[in-house]
């Protein structure tokens, strides 16, 4: 009888356990998503044949960084050995939603291409605009950009201009503190 108990006990712990662990994983990329971020290395960088590699940031560096860097946002694109650059996707807010982004890097961790992936609003769409977009191209980590000043404003799409530009600004002072630590 104790023994049973001690069983059940246990049975309960690990299903505890594991419950816990799944239900606090973090989401994975969905399919639709991660079709339109392989389409978008593929005509950035002109490849057909690539890789995605995960760069793992752990909770302490990733304290450090103004961009959340702790999930499947952050990959190196190699082709066989080859760096040939890098992805960050990520999520920023719109007026009364959130919208999806890609910012795709150099190996010298410039802008190559920033593009909108998913946007869930009507007001607004402009900010996905490639001639809006294009302003980060070349711009370099540790930069910081401003609003209206570094970045032109857009009309119509005020509240999701300023959340990309800062968005953008955040991933490339987390670049450097990442090309800081040797992480890329």
């Amino acid at each position: 009888m104790l023994r049973e108990n001690r069983f059940k006990a246990l049975g309960g712990a690990v299903l505890c356990t594991a419950f816990f662990l799944v239900a606090f994983q973090m989401p994975k990329i969905s399919p639709k998503l991660q079709e339109k971020v392989d389409n978008a290395v593929q005509t950035t960088f002109g490849l057909e044949d690539f890789s995605l590699e995960l760069i793992v940031v752990d909770a302490p560096l990733n304290q450090k960084t103004p961009s959340e860097l702790g999930g499947e946002n952050l990959f190196r694109i190699k082709t066989g050995e080859s760096t040939v650059g890098y992805v960050y996707l990520g999520e920023a807010p719109s007026l009364k939603n959130v919208f999806d982004y890609v910012v795709l890097f150099t190996p010298e961790l410039a802008v190559k291409k920033s593009k909108i992936l998913i946007y869930r609003e009507d007001h607004g769409r402009q900010v996905g605009s490639q001639r809006w977009l294009k302003q980060f191209i070349g711009k370099k980590s540790g930069e910081t950009l401003v609003y209206g000043e570094d970045i032109d404003g857009i009309s119509g799409a005020t509240i999701s201009a300023k959340s990309m530009t800062l968005a953008v600004s955040n991933i490339l002072e987390s670049m450097k503190v990442l090309n800081d630590q040797h992480i890329l």
